[in-house]
């Protein structure tokens, strides 16, 4: 049974829907030969059943009594009937209410009990032959003679049983050939079911390895679809993975070399310098650079972070408003902008969002900063909701950047022409990452009395349920 089991295991799927297709054919095709066969057993049975009861009723019929006795006399007609089956034997017995033989042989076979008004059928055997029986009885109550009469007949069963023969293979022939014609047919339709499963099984075999790009899914059927449809989704992520550490490396490769050249000039100057006062500045200029790159580096690897994330981290509810209070509540702005008010405008009410919250709050993190370099002060940052959409927002008093240059922004190492030395021009693009992770936006707004950049996501109430 292992073994069997470990070979229908190792079975293609379509010899697996045709092994059990055969077997449900097997099954029915044995269930249709056992009901034929009973079928025939019971028609046959009856039908020369009949025979015998009728011979015997006749010969019952024929009897009379005569000077206190009963005679039988037989009728042709009885023995026509038996005649029917040419090839089989026929005994009869007549025999009076003491069972002492009137007429016939002695050798028929009574039924063990002849209780109840009759017929009464019985098996037997006739000269070592198996045969069938029938016993009728005749009542008398005559003056001359008062008691009951019985008549047996019986027939061998080679008639019957050519019969019950004949009626299973009339049955089973059609049924064959029905059955052979339901094979062809589902044959055909597991071939057609499974050409797209087979078709798709060579694209994969003969794609390149290194190509992610989706698979086509029109005229796929429904199950099928499914697993498609999560293989594009898996090469997506996969290609999403490989672009992001091809960028990670080309990033670092491109945006490191020549900071690290500068620093590197910049050091030797100050070994070089005898000049007190130049050496400091020099120095000065070596820290501004670090601290350029560091903030460069910082940018490089929460992007990436935010990128892998956004594939490998399963969503979670998050409410917005937590985001806000962290980033006041870490007050890392006083370090970017001492001098800067950053107030918050919440609602009492949850925001939920479905995210990752370290991406979320390095997008808000990365706006915030921007308001504080590019901006206006007063900055203000605040979470705001409709019945569909939920929105984190970072809001200053400034007039924003022009249009043209808000076309541009979002690309990664894009630089204005106001953005300060430590400026990796990243930041933008982290945010924009996290929008499209979680099915969201970043939107410019333009108002009265400032600028304001907006996250903008589905609202998720899956949190009160």
């Amino acid at each position: 049974m292992i073994n069997l089991l470990r070979k229908i295991q190792g079975m293609s799927l379509f010899s697996r829907v045709l092994a059990g297709v055969l077997t449900i054919m097997a099954m029915g095709g044995l269930l249709v030969a056992l009901a034929s066969f009973e079928n025939g057993r019971q028609a046959a049975r009856q039908s020369y059943d009949r025979l015998i009861q009728g011979a015997a009723i006749d010969i019952a019929e024929s009897i009379r009594i005569v000077n206190g006795r009963p005679i039988a006399d037989l009728p042709v007609s009885a023995f026509e009937l038996l005649s029917l089956a040419t090839n089989d034997r026929v005994l009869y017995a007549v025999r009076g209410s003491d069972g002492t033989l009137l007429t016939g042989h002695d050798d028929a076979p009574l039924p063990n009990s002849l209780r109840g008004s009759g017929p009464f059928f019985h098996d037997g055997t006739m000269h070592d032959a198996p045969a069938r029986f029938v016993t009728v009885l005749r009542r008398f109550s005559e003056r001359e003679f008062s008691g009951v009469v019985s008549v047996t007949v019986g027939q061998t069963r080679l008639a019957r049983d050519a019969m019950a023969w004949d009626v299973i293979v009339d049955t089973l022939v059609p049924a064959a050939f029905v059955g052979l014609g339901l094979l062809v047919v589902a044959l055909i339709l597991i071939r057609s079911s499974m050409r797209r499963l087979e078709d798709m099984t060579q694209a994969l075999i003969d794609r390149d390895p290194y190509d992610l790009t989706p698979m086509d899914t029109k005229g796929t059927p429904a199950e099928i679809d499914v697993v498609l449809r999560q293989v594009n989704r898996f090469m997506q992520r996969s290609e999403r993975q490989m672009d992001s550490m091809r960028n990670l490396i080309s990033d670092t490769a491109h945006q490191l070399r020549t900071p690290v050249a500068v620093i590197r000039a910049q050091a030797e100057m100050v070994t070089a310098e005898p000049d007190t006062d130049r050496s400091r500045a020099a120095l000065e200029r070596l820290l501004s650079r670090t601290r350029s790159l560091g903030v460069l580096l910082d940018q490089m690897l929460n992007r990436a972070m935010v990128i892998h994330r956004s594939d490998s981290i399963p969503r979670r509810m998050v409410d917005l408003r937590d985001i806000a209070l962290d980033i006041l509540d870490s007050r890392d702005h006083e370090l970017l902008a001492p001098n800067v008010e950053v107030s918050l405008n919440i609602s009492e009410d949850p925001v939920y969002v479905l995210g990752d919250e370290f991406s979320l709050t390095q997008a808000a993190k990365n706006l915030l900063s921007n308001a504080l370099k590019h901006g206006v002060p007063p900055v203000e940052i605040g979470v705001s909701h409709s019945p569909t959409h939920a929105t984190l927002w970072i809001k200053d008093a400034g007039n924003g950047p022009d249009d043209a240059v808000l076309a541009r922004l979002g690309s990664r190492f894009e630089r204005t022409t106001s953005s300060k030395e430590d400026s990796a021009g990243i930041g933008l693009s982290i945010v924009i990452a996290v929008a499209q992770a979680f099915d969201g936006e970043l939107k410019y707004e333009k108002t009265a009395d400032g600028f304001r950049a907006a996250l903008v996501f589905p609202r998720s109430y899956e949190a009160f349920s």
